[in-house]
């Protein structure tokens, strides 16, 4: 088993590898750009032309939310608290079988490009409105977080400018979006998952070879307290334990799954239901082999660093450096391969943009475009679109600045989903779930649950928990060379949010802080969605939530689940199909074959209608 040795740097051939990911990329940009007559509408632009099959879409479900941060972030999570993130394999069960039997078949049957729609049809405009802002302010701050991740690894590894990188990140996405539309982000997704994987395999094989077999890492890990999978206390204010993972694993995963645009644009835009259910559960297998290679990664960065932590004997800033240092320190010697790893970490995050991008000139031109210029025709939308992408392209990279004010990437990233994810799940699942429910119990109901998450996020991040409720492992550098000061043995208990500009030191500890804001950051959507559906039912009850006359295309019906069987059906339905007033909706989808739509007119529409 070698020892760790000076760590290599980047050579010609990493940066060949590196720009044939990005060449190839603009590429699919460009030709989708043009195949098939181009982007003729705004349909074909944003929704691929309702036309895609399971595959590529499952593939591309996987790619744009397992990023760079994903990449770079569990690693080092592993590292440091240990394989318990594991168990987001059972989280992950849970929250594809509630997107594809809770939220995809109301979706779906109503045909809608923008998941916001759904929220005027069901409530009114104002709910819709709301939604939407929301909507777009997460997805800017996230979309900041994931440009710069790469960026950093980039900065350390190779010392490539940082702004550059995050400059030519936001670039290449914006370019091959604004071409190719939504075709274009799929097929480039398919293309940057065999990237990633092939990155985290020359990672794993490597340093199995390196460090004398599997079964060597997996022992290192074991005596190193790494393999530490069932922590089954209830405790909600230890951040990962079985039920946080499980349960607010669930909810904040579900949340971008389930409702976000990002997401629901990729599925909705399957050519039937069935290939949109199939991409959801084929995507589950993406998922699990991603996050098996990323824990898989952690285990081998302690077998190889658990006598020397690079992270407290100062030879990276952050924890989110590491895996960039174990490529360049074990694959030196193989010119290339450490420009494939960045390139998986790059591809990460050119998914995970693209899709955001799309997803925010989509709710932009569906949402805050359509519904006020109605005279505009399909391809003046389609041009509209394209800017669109072009000012979020711009936008994003901003955000990336802000992005490197906070602290670790990983939980930054979910705890932004938390916080404003949870609210708007609890406000679409209030309209699929409970029948009730109206739009006054809806506002309130999410105006309630967006304070409460905001609440609590910002709390933690002004007062991070003790270390105590982290609970990180022991770190080593006895084995180090260099000589070192004994207390840099108690940097290891700090929280990864001690880094951001956000946190106030010195300050006496409170029971809130000790108790409100030490609540684990998987909560943080928990607690958003609950707050929403228990204040959105006791509102809608006494302002007559009960006297609706509601059409029964907007909930969940027994109906929904028994569709799932029609494919076992021989006999053909034929579809009696007539758009409902909300044309703009993109509801020409000739798949949802299963019910009959009849809209009768516009005053129908808002006093409910009956099938």
């Amino acid at each position: 088993m070698d020892m760790p040795r000076g760590i290599g740097t980047f050579v010609v051939w990493d940066y060949v590898v590196f720009a044939g990911m990005l060449v190839i990329s603009a590429a699919i940009g460009i030709y989708y750009a043009f195949a098939g007559g181009g982007q003729q509408t705004s349909k074909d632009f944003l929704m691929g032309g309702r036309r895609m099959t399971a595959v590529p879409v499952a593939l591309s479900l996987t790619a744009s939310f397992m990023s760079a941060v994903t990449v770079l972030g569990t690693p080092s999570e592993v590292y440091r608290f240990g394989a318990i993130f594991s168990i987001f394999a059972f989280t992950y069960f849970f929250v594809v079988v509630i997107s594809a039997e809770v939220f995809l078949p109301v979706f779906y049957k109503l045909g809608i490009t923008s998941t916001y729609e759904y929220l005027e049809l069901r409530f009114n405009k104002c709910v819709r409105l709301c939604g939407t802002v929301l909507f777009i302010v997460q997805t800017i701050l996230y979309t900041g977080i994931v440009i710069y991740a790469p960026a950093l690894a980039l900065n350390q590894v190779t010392g490539f400018d940082l702004w550059g990188a995050v400059v030519a990140t936001g670039v290449v996405c914006t370019f091959y979006c604004t071409l190719g539309g939504l075709k274009a982000v799929i097929w480039t997704d398919v293309f940057q998952v065999g990237i990633m994987v092939a990155g985290f395999a020359s990672v794993i094989i490597q340093a199995a070879v390196i460090q004398g077999g599997i079964s060597t890492i997996l022992n290192d890990a074991y005596n190193g307290g790494r393999l530490n999978f069932w922590n089954f206390n209830p405790n909600p204010l230890q951040r990962h334990t079985f039920w946080t993972i499980i349960i607010g694993g669930t909810f904040t995963w579900s949340s971008i799954y389930g409702v976000n645009q990002s997401q629901v644009q990729r599925y909705i835009s399957c050519k039937s239901r069935f290939q949109a259910k199939l991409s959801l559960y084929i995507n589950l297998v993406g998922l699990w082999a991603i996050l098996t290679c990323s824990v898989f990664c952690g285990l081998a960065l302690y077998s190889r660093y658990r006598d020397c932590d690079p992270w407290t004997a100062k030879k990276v800033s952050a924890p989110d450096q590491l895996m960039p240092y174990l490529v360049l320190d074990i694959l030196q010697d193989y010119p290339g391969l450490p420009g494939l790893f960045v390139a998986c970490a790059y591809s990460g995050t050119l998914s995970t943009v693209s899709s955001s991008i799309n997803a925010l000139a989509a709710v932009t031109v569906e949402d805050l475009i359509k519904p006020y210029f109605r005279s505009l025709s399909e391809r003046s939308l389609s041009w509209i679109s394209q800017g669109m992408s072009v000012v979020y392209g711009a936008l994003c990279i901003g955000m990336a600045a802000l992005a490197s004010l906070m602290g670790a990437l990983l939980q930054a990233a979910l705890s932004i989903f938390g916080m404003v994810g949870g609210p708007l799940m609890g406000l679409f699942a209030l309209g699929i779930l409970v029948p009730f429910a109206n739009s006054i119990g809806a506002l309130v109901g999410l105006m309630a649950g967006f304070a409460t998450s905001l609440w609590v996020g910002i709390g933690a991040q002004m007062y991070p928990p003790l270390p105590e409720r982290t609970s990180p492992l022991q770190l080593d550098i006895q084995g180090c060379n260099s000589t070192y000061n004994e207390t840099n043995l108690m940097t290891t208990t700090e929280m990864p949010f001690t880094t951001s500009v956000f946190q106030i030191h010195n300050v006496q500890r409170t029971p809130l802080m000790d108790n409100w804001y030490s609540l684990s950051y998987l909560y943080f959507s928990t607690v958003g969605t609950l707050v929403t559906l228990l204040v959105g039912m006791l509102v809608s009850l006494p302002t007559g939530g009960r006297k609706q006359n509601l059409d029964p295309r907007y909930i969940l019906t027994k109906e929904d689940f028994l569709s799932n069987f029609d494919i076992f059906k021989k006999k053909k339905h034929v579809l009696n199909y007539k758009s409902h007033p909300m044309e703009d909706g993109g509801t020409d989808n000739p798949a949802f074959n299963h019910i009959e739509l009849n809209f009768s007119d516009q005053s129908g529409k808002s006093n409910g209608t009956r099938l």
